[in-house]
């Protein structure tokens, strides 16, 4: 069961990389050279997000209200003392599907925000399938760390 977890995942990461690379266009298919090409290109990526130049990094105005309404659903279940953690997880992930559905970044800003969006969608796999309260709350407050960083890093 944890092996299928782990694809399932991994899966989602993929696709998610994916995604944000292929805009639709009259194109019916993404080719394997592009699958490839972006897999290969999202493995050599380091770990830190590091800033432009010290500056934040500027993203997509269509990409920008799913994040920050990721962070409110986040901030409210918090404010609220929220318990019902599977349902948290399922709305953040709602917004990080159309987030990434919305992406046409591409270059530098483009990685970086992967760096950030990475780990964060780690973070919402791993509330989606706890639950031991416990490490549920951990997990909200990494999740409202996670939005806080992208704060600090993009614009």
């Amino acid at each position: 069961m944890k092996k299928l977890k782990t694809f399932c995942l991994a899966l989602t990461v993929s696709v998610a990389f994916i995604s944000c690379n292929y805009k639709s266009t009259n194109e019916t298919q993404i080719s394997q050279d592009t699958i490839k090409t972006s897999e290969h290109h999202h493995d050599d990526l380091p770990t830190g997000i590091e800033l432009n130049n010290g500056e934040k990094w500027e993203v997509n105005a269509e990409m920008k209200p799913y994040v920050l309404k990721g962070q409110e659903i986040v901030a409210a279940f918090i404010q609220n003392n929220g318990t019902d953690y599977a349902k948290l997880a399922k709305d953040v992930a709602e917004q990080n599907d159309h987030l990434i559905q919305s992406c046409t970044m591409q270059g530098k800003s483009h990685d970086e925000l992967h760096k950030w969006l990475h780990p964060h969608l780690e973070l919402v796999e791993a509330l989606s399938q706890t639950t031991d309260a416990t490490k549920a709350k951990e997990l909200v407050a990494r999740l409202q760390k996670s939005y806080q960083d992208y704060g600090v890093y993009f614009k």
